[in-house]
């Protein structure tokens, strides 16, 4: 299924990367399936442009299985990480996250796979050890019926128990219901975890650069050709919020930015916001935009706007055009 963005230009790629480390980020995200290795060889050159130490960097392993049984089978957990060390020129990741919960028919693979990343972390190999919030494997939205996916917040509390880990990845931005994630920040502050929030522009539709009468096409491979809410019905609804928006914040994408990315950064004092971009200039904004933190006030009517976009999107169904479609008479 698509999994990441089309025609993604290498040269202006690492652009954004090096001007990022201009600007003085030093977290960097990826993951051995983006691209099957792609993401990180990119982020590789930029990673031996600078001193090693100055950055924080992290990859994940789970998804991408290749010839072997599992993607959480030990042996290939390793070769994997071997490869993103290899493909990011580094000797040392400083979170390396499990990146899904479908550890196996009845997590056959569960204790192997926790055994085999903290013994990563003993080694040296990797500083910490990380986990997604909660979530939904993806290939569950294509075979597996809804009624039988099970609860994924009582799933996410289960596998904590197990793996223990040192940092979370939670999306989260004002798109979420904030009921959904308060929890998990909660659970995060209590055991001292860091959180790393992931798609707090909402993938671009919290900038204002997605309008209904520009509609946008997606090529081959695109994910958001996939997703509902990039279409010009769901992008009128989330217009309409973002202008509730700009009545508080100001009329300039960069107010709608920053706005956004303080939203998520005010959620934990342990959390981490990561921002992507397709262009160099988007980095900027993002890095540039922040200023002061603005007042609770504001944080909380700009989130009690986009929650009444948020209720009329769900509304519309599923986020995920291809989604299995839930049996007769089961709630969706």
């Amino acid at each position: 299924m698509p999994m990441g963005w089309s025609e993604v230009d290498e040269t202006t790629a690492v652009a954004g990367l090096e001007r990022a480390v201009e600007l003085g980020a030093d977290l960097f995200d990826t993951a051995d399936v983006y691209g099957h290795g792609r993401s990180e060889r990119l982020l590789g050159r930029v990673v031996g442009q600078v001193h090693r130490d100055t950055l924080v960097l992290t990859s994940k392993v789970g998804y991408f299985a290749g010839t072997a049984r599992h993607g959480y089978e030990p042996r290939h957990m390793r070769r994997q990480l071997e490869q993103s060390l290899d493909n990011l020129s580094t000797d040392h990741l400083d979170i390396y996250f499990l990146h899904h919960a479908d550890f196996g028919p009845e997590d056959c693979y569960l204790h192997g796979a926790v055994e085999a990343i903290r013994g990563f972390q003993t080694e040296g190999l990797i500083r910490a050890v990380g986990m997604r919030g909660p979530h939904r494997f993806a290939l569950d939205r294509l075979q597996t019926p809804s009624e039988l996916r099970g609860d994924k917040i009582a799933r996410f509390r289960a596998l904590f128990e197990v793996v223990q880990p040192e940092v979370l990845a939670v999306r989260d931005n004002l798109l979420t219901p904030g009921h959904r994630s308060a929890g998990i920040f909660a659970l995060a502050d209590a055991h001292d975890c860091g959180v790393l929030v992931n798609k707090p522009l909402a993938q671009g539709l919290l900038t204002g650069s997605y309008t209904p009468d520009r509609p946008r096409t997606f090529g081959p491979g695109d994910h958001r050709g996939r997703k509902r809410w990039f279409a010009p019905e769901a992008t009128a609804v989330i217009a309409e919020g973002l202008a509730g928006v700009r009545d508080l914040v100001g009329p300039e994408p960069a107010d709608l930015i920053r706005i956004a990315l303080w939203a998520c950064l005010s959620r934990s004092p342990h959390a981490a916001v990561l921002a992507g971009f397709t262009r160099p200039e988007q980095v900027g904004m993002n890095l540039t935009c922040l200023g002061d933190r603005p007042e609770p006030s504001t944080l909380d009517a700009a989130r009690s706007i986009m929650a009444q976009v948020q209720a009329r999107l769900d509304a519309g169904g599923q986020v995920f055009l291809d989604e299995l479609a839930a049996g007769p008479g089961t709630p969706r």
